[in-house]
């Protein structure tokens, strides 16, 4: 892939943006060893996941189950959605999205803007439960036996996984092959998993650590509710296709108070990531000392800050919570200005 980390001059469509995300060296060793984190906030919606979103699409397009004037129907905690809702504008297609209150209001309100129909869950209820199952069930009911109309199902759509083969070229050529630990956020497992099983083609040698937010069952037990948005699987639903245990080497569990403090400590120095992005930064810094000398970690950044101003960033919410820790902020800071020294 020549160049793929180069973006072209000037493009035909928002979607032509999709890819080519750049890599922030955030700390080192010194040993040498370096995390690296890669940016997919810089893709269009500010997100990883408009690349699977993107693939359902064409794939559903060649199968001939999506036809012009069609209508699409995905159960999102948000992402996903403004993915969709990119790609359905382009391609002249009718976008719903089966919601919960439990998604960011901020990227609810994007993809109205983008013309997308909102079906909640919990209509007329202010609940942040996460209700993954139930906007599932009503996807897939408002799909069936409609003409023309799909349920992109990206828990299940093997898809999501392939839109994600790109990210494996990029980091190849990018790092040429010297890799040695990729770790992620598992929520579809689309991310990871597509990465790591293309990315083994290329680098055969390198481990694949898996995270995911305390409270979700992908890893076990025990089941509870949590803040993190986007990411893992709570209790009630079941663990998606593109989860693949055989391509992740160790799966952690990170809990909502570690993951926010994260992305508050990561702030100061510049950088706005999303909540399950600071849960996979927190467990990256924890076990960056412990590398060989000369080693290279890669965190997967699937998600920018900015939609999580009125949450993660702000201190009324996360008080309200019980979520805000000055002193695990504080460590944090601690851990990033000595790692940053030896840059």
């Amino acid at each position: 892939m020549p160049g793929a980390l180069q973006r072209p001059a000037v493009v035909s469509h928002v979607s032509d943006l999709i890819g080519r995300t750049p890599l922030l060296e955030l700390a080192t060793t010194e040993t040498g060893s370096r995390l690296l984190l890669k940016l997919e906030m810089f893709n269009p919606t500010g997100t990883a996941k408009i690349r699977m979103a993107r693939q359902m699409v064409l794939d559903a397009e060649e199968r001939g189950e999506l036809r012009p004037g069609g209508r699409i129907i995905e159960s999102t905690s948000g992402n996903t959605g403004l993915g969709l809702a990119v790609v359905a504008a382009e391609r002249g297609y009718t976008f719903t999205a089966v919601v919960d209150h439990h998604a960011c209001t901020d990227k609810l309100r994007a993809m109205k803007a983008l013309g997308t129909e909102l079906v909640y869950v919990d209509e007329g209820g202010e609940s942040e439960e996460l209700a993954t199952a139930a906007r599932e069930e009503l996807a897939e009911e408002m799909a069936r036996g409609k003409d023309n109309t799909i349920f992109t199902e990206q828990h299940n759509n093997p898809s999501n996984g392939v839109g994600y083969f790109p990210v494996a070229h990029e980091l190849h050529e990018a790092l040429d092959g010297h890799i040695d630990v990729l770790i992620g956020a598992v929520g579809t497992g689309g991310a990871l998993c597509g990465t790591t099983r293309e990315l083994r083609k290329l680098v055969p040698d390198f481990a694949t650590v898996g995270v995911e937010p305390k409270g979700s069952i992908a890893f076990g037990g025990p089941a509870h509710d949590y803040y993190q948005s986007g990411t893992g699987t709570p209790e009630g639903a079941e663990i998606g296709a593109l989860v693949d245990f055989d391509l992740i080497d160790e799966g952690v569990k990170v809990g909502d108070v570690e993951a926010f403090a994260t992305c508050r400590a990561v702030a100061r120095t510049g950088l706005l990531i999303g909540g399950s992005a600071g849960g996979v930064v927190y467990e990256a810094l924890t076990r960056l000392g412990t590398l060989p000398p000369g080693s290279t970690m890669v965190a997967l950044i699937n998600d920018g800050g900015e939609k999580y101003l009125d949450t993660v960033f702000d201190d009324a919410w996360m008080n309200a919570r019980n979520l805000l820790d000055p002193d695990a902020e504080r460590e944090i800071d601690e851990i990033l200005t000595k790692l940053r020294r030896n840059r």
